[in-house]
């Protein structure tokens, strides 16, 4: 079994003024993410643009706008969804650190991420079948309120509310 990797990810660099002039800068990738139903064993430049090349159907199923789209001879039916409220994608590339920060660090860890793109949409593809709620790919968005409403504070009106469901249970 392959172990996971472990670092610090850095997604803003406060503290320096050049720093929030390099977030500005960074690219964003905001509808040309692509979430594809294959594993591709390639990591480097390549043409993608003059093979993939999605088209809009003009179909709207369940409230998501269709496009069509071809990989490898195969139809990919997708759709394009917003990164909800609250989140943000990221591009990530590790970091290579001078032998001086490689000596500062404390925490043992010579591992360090930077953000080299943001996005704030997705398309997401399908093989045979329309984008639908039902996906998974969507529904596991879900578990972002789920954990928030996990993890938010309970207030004094939450308990009374609580109390007097249980009240009426009984």
């Amino acid at each position: 079994m392959e172990q996971g990797t472990q670092g610090n990810i850095v997604v803003r660099r406060h503290g320096r003024e050049e720093s929030q002039v390099d977030e500005e800068r960074v690219v964003d990738l905001s509808g040309q993410v692509h979430l594809l139903p294959c594993s591709i064993k390639f990591n480097g430049p390549s043409n993608v643009s003059q093979y993939f090349k999605p088209k809009p159907t003009g179909i709207e199923s369940e409230g998501l706008r269709t496009q069509e789209a071809c990989f490898r001879g195969r139809k990919l039916q997708g759709a394009s969804i917003s990164v909800p409220d609250g989140y943000s994608g990221f591009v990530l590339g590790k970091k290579s650190l001078g032998k001086r920060n490689l000596s500062d660090n404390s925490d043992g860890s010579s591992n360090r991420w930077e953000m080299n793109a943001k996005y704030k949409s997705i398309t997401y593809w399908n093989h045979d079948s329309l984008p639908s709620q039902d996906d998974a790919f969507l529904r596991c968005f879900h578990w972002l309120s789920v954990a928030k409403s996990m993890h938010k504070p309970a207030t004094a009106e939450d308990l009374v509310s609580a109390a007097a469901a249980l009240e009426k249970m009984n």
